[in-house]
């Protein structure tokens, strides 16, 4: 493999190790271990700098307007041709946890999509979206502006699933 595709495959590994290492932080804690929750949260931020020193060599910041058209072509991609996919072999394999996890972030890519687009335009006319709140359900992972909804759309997860980002 070439170092391009090492870098790839390294910002890869080190983005998922610290997903998986958040994850495993938020199970030592609730089985009360809070010093190997700690130890993962460090291990996971430890992932993140590695993670953005190979994406900065890959040069895969660039401008925001740039940024906002990968985001638009990556979760469009998601949205249209990688979940439905993914829906219809869990469909075929009768695999409902599969099933519901693929839809949920199907449902919300196409959200992001619609932000990211909305935000491109912003950004293309010079300026900022206009300020407001954003919530983040915790359950599907759908993101509303304005006021967090009674029951989530996607998920039907009560309004205190979700998560205010600052």
């Amino acid at each position: 493999m070439s170092t391009a595709e090492n870098l790839q495959a390294a910002f890869a590994g080190e983005s998922q190790a610290n997903r998986k290492y958040l994850a495993f932080a938020d199970k030592a804690a609730a089985e009360g271990f809070p010093q190997v929750a700690k130890l993962f949260r460090a291990a996971a931020a430890a992932e993140t700098v590695h993670a953005h020193a190979h994406f900065r060599v890959m040069k895969g910041v660039k401008s925001t307007a740039e940024n906002l058209q990968a985001a638009v072509d990556g979760e469009g991609y998601e949205f249209k041709e990688m979940y439905p996919s993914f829906v219809k072999q869990a469909e075929a394999e009768g695999q409902k946890a599969a099933l519901m996890s693929f839809q949920n972030a199907m449902a919300v890519e196409q959200i992001h999509f619609t932000l990211y687009n909305e935000a491109l335009g912003a950004v293309q006319a010079k300026r900022d979206v206009a300020a407001d709140r954003v919530f983040v359900c915790s359950i599907c992972g759908n993101t509303v502006k304005g006021a967090a909804p009674d029951k989530c759309p996607i998920c039907n997860a009560p309004r205190e699933k979700f998560t205010e980002i600052a």
